[in-house]
């Protein structure tokens, strides 16, 4: 049996896709698989067909990453491979579409609306603009439908700013989300499903310097401090675990997935997002509720492995 880590892609998170693949590729190794890692070329598909007991892990961020093409194709040919499958990663990437479905089924979720660019180019009228405002309240936060790390995303304090926070989330994609900004504490829920049911990991809570999560705290070491367990009491603890599972199973999510939470003043955690293809960095979030649940990124991806193969 061959693990195919296939990381890179053309998306904006190229680099952050290539370091958690080398990372998971090599994690498999050290737990004695056979590991081949590529890039999302045209060879790829030749190297899935004639590899014989292939697995595939899908490591790529954004785009094909996470919109669920990709594994839809691995689905039509049969071949197995480790997360969600091609329909709940497109319903899980698209943020306009998740909030809603976790919304609908009774979760917490910020108050948001979807702005398509040929509607505000068209109709980017102070009327709208003030509509928005009045619709969802300030502070706000902008970002693009269909992205990750934080790429693309403002908090917009008051309307004058509202409209370059649009232009820059449009720098990513056709649909802008504009929802309510949530005061309180940012974590993050890994949900790992090894075949016995959804379980919330420890969360781990976000403490960026600048005091914004964006790309660069992400991903440069030293910018944010993390938590984990996350700070919390254990009441809100449990709240926020249980949300991460609720929102994993409303949106069918499977094997290994993130979930971004925000727990208000009041205790209240709110889902943010989800995540399908979460990083594996040395600064992601994933790992370190791994090693917080007392196990290893060997341990939990060989585990999966053979779960991809007894779902397919």
């Amino acid at each position: 049996m061959t693990v195919i880590v296939i990381a890179g892609g053309l998306s904006h998170e190229r680099d952050v896709s290539l370091r958690s693949g080398r990372r998971v590729a090599q994690a498999l190794r050290d737990a004695g698989q056979a590991v081949v890692e590529t890039d999302m070329n045209a060879d790829l598909l030749d190297l899935v067909s004639r590899t014989e007991n292939a697995v595939v892990l899908p490591m790529l961020h954004g785009g094909v990453g996470e919109d669920g093409a990709l594994r839809e194709v691995l689905e039509v040919l049969g071949v197995p491979f480790i997360g969600p499958t091609g329909a709940s990663s497109r319903l899980t990437f698209d943020k306009s579409i998740a909030t809603s479905v976790v919304r609908a089924a009774g979760l917490t979720t910020p108050r948001q609306i979807a702005l398509p660019h040929d509607i505000f180019r068209e109709l980017g009228a102070q009327t709208l603009m003030d509509g928005i405002g009045q619709q969802i309240g300030y502070p706000l936060v902008v970002k693009p439908s269909r992205s990750g790390s934080a790429l693309g995303v403002t908090k917009v304090d008051d309307a004058a700013a509202l409209p370059a926070a649009l232009v820059a989330a449009y720098a990513y994609g056709p649909v802008a989300v504009i929802e309510s900004f949530v005061d309180g504490t940012e974590v993050a829920v890994t949900v790992l499903d090894e075949g016995d049911g959804p379980v919330a990991l420890p969360a781990v809570e976000i403490r960026p310097q600048s005091g914004v999560y964006d790309y660069e705290s992400r991903y440069t070491a030293g910018t944010t401090r993390f938590v984990t367990p996350a700070e919390l009491d254990d009441a809100v603890l449990d709240a926020a675990g249980r949300l991460a599972v609720d929102a994993f199973e409303a949106l069918g999510l499977r094997h290994l997935s993130r979930i971004d939470i925000i727990v208000d003043p009041a205790g209240v955690p709110h889902f943010i997002e989800g995540n399908v293809a979460p990083g594996m960095t040395e600064t992601s979030l994933a790992p370190l509720a791994i090693e917080a649940s007392g196990r290893s990124l060997s341990d939990i991806f060989v585990s999966l492995v053979d779960q991809a193969r007894a779902d397919s």
